[in-house]
């Protein structure tokens, strides 16, 4: 699995953004069970996917509060 880069996730709109985060939790439970039962070898993808959770959380939350301020004036 490949972490998805800053540059990446800004071209997208945020519906694509929350789509994309979307699908990204549901990876994170079936990867959270594979571990739990013993399925999962490489946990490395565990960490990558919560970062990349976090990083297009964090991306979202600028581009709305962007969104927000130019509405304001």
């Amino acid at each position: 699995m490949k972490a998805m880069k800053s540059a990446d996730i800004r071209k997208l709109a945020p519906e694509e953004i929350r789509s994309k985060i979307s699908d990204a939790r549901d990876e994170l439970m079936k990867l959270r069970f594979q571990q739990v039962t013993g399925q999962l070898t490489d946990t490395s993808h565990l960490n990558v996917l919560r970062k990349d959770i976090a990083r297009m959380e964090t991306i979202l939350a600028e581009m709305l509060k962007t969104v927000a301020v130019e509405g304001e004036k």
